[in-house]
């Protein structure tokens, strides 16, 4: 994940300028897969969206909470906004305590806030994540998704430049179900297990987030393992077996993975773009922008396409198994690494969105 810092040019960036004779390894990578930007900070995506390698941009809690806390004047006046709105739309008063229903809205209304500047950066879709606290009620999924939609439909952006992401449990992947018939595509992000990532799109939904570095983690704290080789990196195998999946089947998920790690070890020279590169040809991949500048640094060379529809599919060995809430919920009994690295994920998510509730209080 990457942070919202003050932001200052990296020379490497100028390797990828798309008016440039020079070409790079993001460029080439750029070719065969669709490139989002894993960042909340406005100059960082203004500058890859400058190269026009850069297609999409996502957002989580995180940034949302950063953006809260920046102290940038482009940030709180975004903020200011956000509770000035959710003031007006819950007749809350100044000086008194502040209802849970307007914190609520003023948190969407702030992560809203941030994807209208992202939207008017990037040509294709901003994500922009649902609260993680609602994680296991797919009602109230499902409405906040709605009042979200609404909000950037109201600053006149269509619904078809926004993904709603929601975590990747079983109540969340049935609210994007829901959203889907309506209309409202949706990113599931959290994404550790191939079960996820079945169920998913058995769901319909748009996009999914795997999490390589993440799953490669939780292996290697398993087996003490220092490092693999990228090709053999369990973070690697589980992404390739989603996206085999999905098209040997038929699907139309899009799978975007996301979260970084060195297969190799960080002590390995060039390491940190291991998985990227062994996932070349993959649908799509959100990128922070230290991984981007690394790209740009490397030869166009170092990418080859690692992932094929046709022979990715022709290997997928699992069944089309249609899956309920009752079987899920057995085999995610089953899902150690699912389970674990989920609850991580989510407690996480929850502590930003907290630190967030904060900030906001002190500006009512």
């Amino acid at each position: 994940m990457a942070f919202i810092t003050p932001s200052t040019p990296n020379n490497n960036i100028n390797k990828c300028s798309s008016t440039q004779l020079q070409t790079s390894a993001l460029e080439s990578l750029a070719d065969i897969t669709t490139l989002s930007i894993d960042s909340g900070d406005i100059d960082t995506v203004a500058r890859y969206a400058k190269t026009g390698l850069i297609t999409d941009a996502t957002t989580n809690p995180l940034f949302v909470s950063q953006a809260g806390a920046n102290g940038d004047a482009r940030y709180e006046a975004m903020v200011q906004e956000a509770v000035t709105y959710a003031k007006r739309k819950t007749c809350a008063e100044d000086g008194c305590a502040v209802p849970e229903d307007t914190l609520n809205l003023a948190i969407d209304r702030l992560a809203v806030n941030l994807g209208k500047e992202l939207v008017g950066l990037v040509p294709g879709r901003v994500s922009t994540e649902v609260d993680i606290r609602l994680s296991y009620d797919t009602d109230k999924s499902v409405e906040r998704a709605r009042s979200i939609i609404a909000m950037y439909e109201d600053a006149g952006i269509s619904k078809d430049r926004i993904l709603i992401k929601l975590a990747g449990t079983w109540e969340g992947i049935q609210a994007a179900k829901v959203l889907e018939k309506e209309g409202i595509q949706c990113n599931i992000t959290l994404v550790f297990s191939f079960l996820q990532a079945a169920a998913a799109a058995q769901a319909g939904a748009y996009l999914i987030s795997p999490f390589p570095g993440r799953i490669l983690d939780w292996h290697k704290k398993q087996t003490g393992q220092e490092g693999y080789a990228p090709e053999a990196d369990p973070g690697v195998l589980a992404v390739k077996r989603m996206y085999a999946y999905f098209r040997k089947y038929g699907y139309d998920t899009i799978c975007m993975p996301a979260s970084w790690r060195p297969s190799r070890g960080a002590a390995v020279e060039g390491s940190d773009v291991d998985e990227i590169l062994a996932l070349a040809g993959v649908d799509e991949m959100t990128i922070p922008e230290p991984l981007l500048n690394s790209l740009c640094a490397l030869s166009p060379d170092v990418v080859k396409r690692n992932c094929d529809p046709t022979t990715d599919a022709a290997a997928c060995n699992d069944p089309d198994f249609r899956l309920t809430e009752e079987s899920f919920a057995q085999y995610w009994k089953t899902d150690v690494c699912g389970q674990e690295k989920l609850k991580e994920g989510m407690d996480a998510f929850t502590a930003e969105t907290e630190k967030l509730i904060t900030i906001l209080i002190e500006k009512f």
